[in-house]
């Protein structure tokens, strides 16, 4: 690659590091955001639902606009409303700020973040370019997911706000790099027929209901959950109605033909359900049972950032050598290895007791991220991969909204009081629902290793 080419590749791949170091700083910080605003538990889960809901909920609509208005131009936009407020919640007073602040700043990231990845995929042709600039791109976006959490226990030490100040210096950075080194594009031709404008609101509210039905699951009835999820199934088929009929559709349905592409969007929402459930858990576990401050909890983690260094270079030698499928269930086996090695955690294991646990989910995203990011996009014509992005990313964040909601429901079932030992035994139970989304994601992998003669693309060639 050119000079040039990689200038645009790290500031697009600065750009997910920051969504998911946004997301996992934020985790790591709850505790102390309670403390100083005084929130009430309903009050700080919404710090937390509000994002999910601004990111899950229009990324489709984000992912096409990108394809529909130019990707740089809604790249570039949506980084300022991002970095504007993030900024705001690093400023809030007050539990609703912080909350409409962080909806806002979901929802600039549900278009950031599509438009990020297909100017990637339609700027680098496809083939052993564009899968090398996809290792690296996951490679780094998945570093911000595991050094997340290390980052945020450090700047939560010094004060919680750092978490949302960080964020804004380097939005600031990235900001001015785009608009110097990505190149302008012509914006797409229209063909004068009229937006989706009804397709777009029935998809964004039924993603929307769908994510807070799931992820408010754990905290309200059974009535409330059913109810939102039935409304979600019916503005699913309304949406479907519509662009069935749509001389423009905002998702061509026969895009959701394409069996590589759905099975990359099952394994990638199973795949963060596990690593979000199981993130969750572990702090849990090393605060709560163990006594271990923030700063030390965050050092414990710091393992799994071996990511980023053997994702961009270990991973594409691996792809090479034996092609996406392999290598993709390869990662997922480690994230089931990584999840049952948990189980045994006792009250007062050791450090080193631990790290073969978190040694295998480091591992885990060496080797699935980008192979996962490859197999989601290759195919997808050119005009769509902002809708494939899109599709992608929203199966990522409903799984971390599954894995959230499935861990915590079965924790406080499975605890009958504070004793260390229910304390123990309801991380247990809550660890079998990661485990149970890896071991499905490795049968579906399974299944694509069974299959990718016909159904996967090609193995990579010279990456």
């Amino acid at each position: 690659m050119k000079a040039r080419e990689w200038g645009v590749l790290l500031v697009l791949s600065g750009a997910i590091f920051l969504e998911g170091i946004d997301i996992a700083m934020l985790n790591i910080a709850l505790p102390a955001i309670r403390t100083d605003l005084g929130l009430s538990t309903g009050a700080l889960q919404w710090v937390v639902s509000a994002y999910v809901l601004g990111y899950g909920g229009f990324m489709l609509l984000g992912g096409r606009a990108a394809d529909i208005l130019g990707r740089r131009r809604v790249f570039l936009a949506a980084l300022v409303v991002f970095l504007l407020f993030s900024g705001l919640g690093g400023l809030a007073e007050h539990g609703a700020t912080l909350i409409a602040a962080r909806f806002v700043t979901g929802l600039a990231a549900a278009f950031m973040t599509p438009a990020g990845l297909s100017i990637i995929t339609t700027g680098f042709e496809e083939g052993p370019k564009r899968d090398r600039a996809l290792m690296v791109y996951g490679a780094i976006g998945a570093g911000g997911f595991t050094l997340g959490m290390v980052i945020g226990g450090l700047l939560t030490a010094l004060d919680w706000r750092w978490v949302f100040f960080m964020p804004v210096g380097l939005s600031l950075v990235l900001l001015v790099a785009a608009a110097l080194l990505i190149p302008k594009a012509a914006r797409p031709e229209r063909d004068g027929r009229r937006f989706d404008l009804l397709g777009g609101l029935t998809i964004t509210a039924a993603v929307v209901l769908l994510v807070l039905g799931v992820e408010r699951a754990s905290h309200v009835g059974l009535e409330w959950t059913a109810g939102t999820v039935a409304a979600s199934l019916v503005l699913f088929g309304l949406f479907w109605a519509v662009e069935r009929r749509h001389p423009a559709p905002l998702v061509r349905l026969g895009v959701l033909r394409s069996a590589p592409l759905l099975r990359a969007n099952l394994i990638g929402m199973l795949f963060m359900a596990g690593f979000f459930g199981f993130q969750f858990l572990v702090v849990l576990y090393l605060q709560e049972l163990r006594g271990w401050s923030t700063i030390e909890a965050s050092l414990a983690m710091l393992v799994l950032g071996i990511d980023v260094v053997l994702a961009p270079t270990l991973t594409p030698k691996l792809v090479r050598r034996f092609g996406n499928a392999p290598v993709l269930l390869a990662g997922l086996g480690f994230a089931a290895l990584s999840y049952a090695l948990f189980l045994s955690a006792g009250p007062d294991a050791s450090y080193l007791e631990l790290l073969p646990s978190l040694v295998s989910t480091g591992l885990a995203f060496t080797l699935a991220y980008g192979p996962l990011t490859i197999i989601a996009t290759n195919g997808i014509d050119e005009s769509e991969q902002g809708l494939a992005g899109g599709l992608l990313y929203t199966s990522f964040q409903f799984g971390a909204a599954i894995g959230l909601a499935g861990v915590a429901a079965v924790n406080v079932a499975a605890t009958a009081s504070g004793e260390p030992e229910a304390l123990l035994d309801g991380y247990r139970a809550a660890m079998l629902v990661p485990l149970a989304a890896a071991v499905t994601a490795v049968a579906i992998g399974a299944f694509n290793l069974r299959r990718k003669a016909t159904a996967l693309q090609p193995e990579l060639a010279g990456v």
